[in-house]
């Protein structure tokens, strides 16, 4: 039986890793592969890629790879790896990393529907400092429809239509959609908060 060949560049790796580790704030060189994040990330099977093994791409250089992963867009963010983890590395702040140097690199996203879910999310938010689920919808089918516009796939895009029109209405009768816009007191303390975070991402 044969094995593939792990081609090492020092060089390559020790870029990346420091790239990671320095945006992150994660000591990855403290991972000894026990596998306990494996155990419990609730998408490591879905995604094909466990905790253990994004990290271990990392530590052998292998950029594409890393950056062209479902993980780093799927990742939950729940935190059971680092609670699980004896030296306490938070993979969801890896993958949050790898996900901003995914689009500083102008790489697609491997799952473009969450990263359109993201974005307009954020930008919901950003508006008014809370969370309107009809701005958000909105926002999001621009997003999400934008490549199938570029396509012409109009086929694509009616359905895609009503799915989320079906969605809307499902809220609508469980009272989960709100029409109002409700907004923040001090607003200038989240822009600041958006602006401040910005300001960061250009000078990584």
């Amino acid at each position: 039986m044969s094995f593939p060949i792990v081609e090492f560049d020092p060089e390559v790796s020790q870029s990346l890793l420091h790239e990671v580790m320095e945006q992150s704030g994660q000591n990855l060189q403290a991972c000894y592969q026990c596998r306990r994040c494996a155990a419990g990330c609730p998408v490591g099977e879905e995604t094909g890629v466990s905790p253990d093994r994004l990290i271990r791409m990392i530590l052998l250089g292998e950029k594409e790879e890393v950056l062209n992963n479902q993980l780093v867009w799927k990742c939950l963010a729940c935190y059971t790896c680092g609670t699980r983890c004896p030296n306490g590395i938070q993979t969801a702040k890896i993958t949050e990393t790898l996900k901003q140097m995914c689009k500083q690199a102008g790489l697609a996203p491997a799952a473009p529907k969450i990263d359109a879910f993201h974005h307009s999310f954020m930008s919901a938010t950003s508006h008014f400092g809370r969370f309107n689920e009809l701005e958000f919808m909105g926002l999001y089918e621009m997003e999400n429809t934008r490549e199938a516009i570029k396509r012409g796939d109009w086929k694509a895009i009616a359905k895609e239509m009503k799915d989320q029109a079906k969605l809307g209405l499902t809220m609508i009768k469980k009272k989960r959609m709100h029409m109002g816009l409700e907004k923040v007191k001090k607003m200038s303390e989240v822009k600041g908060l958006y602006n401040k975070a910005k300001a960061r991402s250009k000078d990584r």
